[in-house]
């Protein structure tokens, strides 16, 4: 799925203001980074649109939430509004802003009465931006932040990065407690402490600053990468007033999670056996199929040649079971014998399965069809009279008083 991503300005948007933009068709690669105005901004309207919020316009705070606060559905009805207040509650004297102006959003699978992450920003500048989003015709789907802290439980995978530019380069330490920044220079990496041999992250044109600085391993990261990175986390800012509907947030977890699905690199092993496996399926049945149909042609040729082996005047094979009946018939006409539609034999079978029928005032008969009229017999006996005769390999019609009977295909 085509994603175009949108890292917001720190400054209102307007008619000539550029972002940097990522579009990228797997999430892995960049199609295309340039910074450019929201008028021209490129891949198709069918693109999901990921805003992406700068770290240094993020602030993260650590909250313990009481009990019954992440109650399900808490986004929905009133939930949201008291999830809120308590949230400026615990906050309040953190912020240098007044609660009511600041955006909340928390950690995804946040649990009551747990350490959990809080991100803020101010409202009314990501309102401004997502508004100038939509008037482009893109609303954004997600909202995510450029860089998260850790979990207390990742205290392992602790990350330094160097970025900016080489006027104003910058260290960014994520880890279990939170998201530092500080200017690039000797004292901070000496109260960083960050240990020697470890790997340090860094833009391309800040590699060689940061191994001046850093003695571990240098991994180079574009912000194009960076950006691609923060779209895949689970992370969505769109939380409390920026959720429309509980239907809208379903849906745009469905779209995620299936977009992941289909892109996301780790499931490239579950996309690559899913796919063996629809293969080794269809060519199973084909092949089974394949199989049956080689062995019923050879049973329909073995008839054929016993057909044609039995009696060679037939020259075509269309129906083997009847022409072979029908051969039989004539053979035994031609020899003075007699078969199952000749009229004694016909009549001896009526006689036998139902001797209690009374006679008829007529009998016809022409090519192995018996007609016998004038028969006055009830729908029940009617029916009695079919199912014996079937017995004996034969068919029986009423039509009012007539009774015809003839021999049953393939007898």
């Amino acid at each position: 799925m085509t994603t175009l991503i949108v890292t917001l300005a720190a400054q209102p948007p307007t008619a000539g203001a550029a972002c940097d933009v990522v579009l990228t068709h797997d999430g892995q690669a960049a199609e295309r980074q340039e910074a450019m105005s929201l008028a021209l901004l490129p891949g198709t309207s069918s693109a999901e649109v990921v805003a992406l919020v700068p770290f240094n316009l993020l602030s993260w705070h650590q909250v313990e939430l009481p009990k019954g606060t992440l109650s399900k559905g808490f986004f929905q009805d009133g939930q949201a509004t008291k999830l809120r207040a308590v949230l400026g509650g615990l906050l309040e004297d953190r912020l240098l802003d007044d609660p009511n102006q600041m955006h909340f959003a928390i950690a995804p699978d946040a649990k009551a009465q747990s350490k959990i992450w809080v991100a803020t920003c101010d409202r009314s500048w990501l309102n401004t931006w997502l508004a100038a989003l939509a008037e482009a015709g893109r609303p954004a789907v997600r909202i995510v932040p450029e860089l998260t802290p850790l979990d207390a439980s990742q205290t392992d995978q602790a990350a330094v990065y160097v970025v900016g530019s080489s006027n104003d380069p910058k260290i960014l330490m994520v880890s279990a407690s939170g998201v530092t920044q500080l200017p690039l220079s000797t004292g901070a990496v000496a109260l960083l402490a960050w240990p020697v041999t470890a790997q340090v992250t860094a833009e391309p044109g800040l590699a060689a600053l940061a191994e001046q600085h850093f003695t571990g391993r240098v991994v180079l990261q574009t912000t194009a990468q960076r950006a691609m990175a923060a779209a895949r986390s689970d992370w969505d800012l769109a939380q409390f007033e920026l959720v429309n509907t509980r239907q809208a947030r379903a849906q745009k977890s469905l779209s995620a999670g299936f977009s992941k699905l289909l892109h996301a690199e780790h499931w490239r092993a579950a996309r690559w056996a899913a796919a063996l496996l629809v293969v080794v399926n269809i060519v199973g049945l084909q092949a089974f199929a394949m199989k049956e149909r080689s062995e019923l042609a050879d049973k329909r040729s073995a008839i054929a040649a016993i057909l044609t082996s039995t009696f060679p005047d037939v020259r075509v094979v269309v129906d083997a079971p009847v022409q072979m009946t029908r051969a039989y018939a004539q053979l035994q006409q031609q020899n003075g014998g007699v078969s199952g539609a000749d009229l004694e034999v016909m009549l001896a079978v009526i006689r036998s399965a139902v001797p209690e029928l009374p006679a008829p005032s007529a009998i016809e008969f022409a090519s192995g069809e018996l007609t016998l009229r004038g028969l006055s017999l009830a729908a029940d006996s009617a029916a009695l009279l079919a199912v014996k005769l079937q017995a004996y390999g034969y068919t029986a019609k009423l039509e009012g008083d007539v009774v015809v009977v003839k021999q049953a295909s393939g007898s």
